[in-house]
């Protein structure tokens, strides 16, 4: 086994309040953690020690509620870069068993989708594409849309008693993209889209840990998805076949699908619950709910030193893993995490839809 060649970091990250940078809250922080996922919205929560001299007399430091505040903009920064922004939603407090531990206040901070979770209502979006519907959310809530991908316009988009931003992510999964948001714009990609620089993890250097599986359980040869079509006054069915899907995302190995074939059987699946309108929707529905089953045939969790490019929709080349594991991986899940036992390190998901081949 090789042995690490950098230790864990143990700097501390910046903590930003209402744009002034607040040195002794970071001083404060005995734990942090910035958590992000594909699907969208990141969420912070930071723990701070809550005992010490106030108005020069021993007590809780942090109630006072001048410094953190329900609705306060705080930022979590790594050096200069910029690693969670959003507002503080709910205040924790912990006391430990006496002589065991010091308070401590815990802040909970959600980045601007929570304004699009915490909007619920039923509309609908006549002769529209995802492209129109996300443009009208995201000027409800102030922010700007980028959609890049093909949106085809639909006589009618459904809005049900969602809320905005679970209607984003469902309106999203059918067109195989992702949602997510940077400073205040939101965006919605396919992954291939969401571009970036590919970062380089090499086993005991940068990449500390790594705990991966590949599972043929979930995966599928085959996936229809039926429905009816309103204009044809017909029933619908089409079918996607993970042999002439992932293409290029698989030319580096094997893929779960067509180890699935060879060595266990086909295996077709059917998604009934999706009522696509016409044929062309139920073919991209299929395409799209395969290829997110294929990408999951190779999961891995991994710990790593910290860096702030490390983040969801992010492409990381991992080294040193050996021919099956070794190779690109797209990162899913994203957590930085500070404590003061050891340090800030950056923890993941990463996922793909093929296997290395055995020497």
């Amino acid at each position: 086994m090789r042995e690490a060649a950098l230790p864990l970091s143990s700097g501390r990250p910046t903590v930003v309040v209402d744009g002034q940078v607040a040195s002794d809250l970071a001083a404060a922080l005995v734990a942090l953690e910035v958590r992000e996922r594909v699907d969208g919205l990141a969420q912070a929560q930071l723990a701070f020690g809550n005992w010490g001299t106030r108005d020069s007399a021993p007590g809780y430091t942090l109630f006072g509620r001048d410094r953190l505040e329900f609705g306060k903009q705080l930022d979590v920064k790594l050096g200069e870069d910029l690693l969670f922004s959003g507002r503080i939603m709910a205040l924790q407090a912990r006391f430990p068993k006496a002589g065991v531990g010091e308070a401590e206040l815990v802040v909970q901070v959600e980045d601007a989708l929570q304004d699009l979770r915490m909007k619920r209502r039923s509309r609908s979006f006549e002769q529209a594409s995802l492209a129109d519907a996300a443009q009208r959310i995201a000027s409800d809530h102030g922010l700007t849309a980028q959609v890049d991908g093909d949106t085809p316009t639909l006589p009618l988009l459904a809005q049900v008693n969602q809320s905005d931003l679970a209607f984003l992510r469902e309106q999203a999964r059918r067109c195989e993209m992702e949602v997510w948001l940077d400073e205040r714009k939101l965006h919605l990609a396919a992954r291939q889209r969401r571009g970036g620089e590919t970062l380089s993890l090499d086993y005991g250097g940068m990449l500390m840990s790594f705990d991966v599986r590949a599972d043929l359980a979930l995966q599928r040869t085959e996936l229809s998805v039926a429905g009816w079509s309103v204009a044809d006054k017909q029933a619908v069915k089409e079918t996607a076949s993970a042999d002439s899907l992932l293409g290029r995302e698989t030319s580096d190995g094997e893929s779960g699908a067509a180890l699935l074939q060879q060595r266990v059987g086909a295996r077709p699946d059917t998604v009934a619950h999706l009522h696509p309108g016409s044929a062309d929707e139920a073919r991209q529905l299929a395409e799209a709910w395969l290829r997110q089953i294929n990408r999951r045939f190779v999961v891995g969790h991994g710990s790593a030193q910290p860096d702030a490019r490390l983040r969801c929709g992010a492409t990381v080349e991992l080294t040193g893993l050996g021919p099956l594991f070794s190779g690109k991986y797209a990162l899913a899940e994203v957590t930085h995490r500070f404590d003061v036992a050891e340090g800030l390190r950056t923890e993941f998901v990463a996922e793909r839809p093929w296997i290395g081949r055995a020497p």
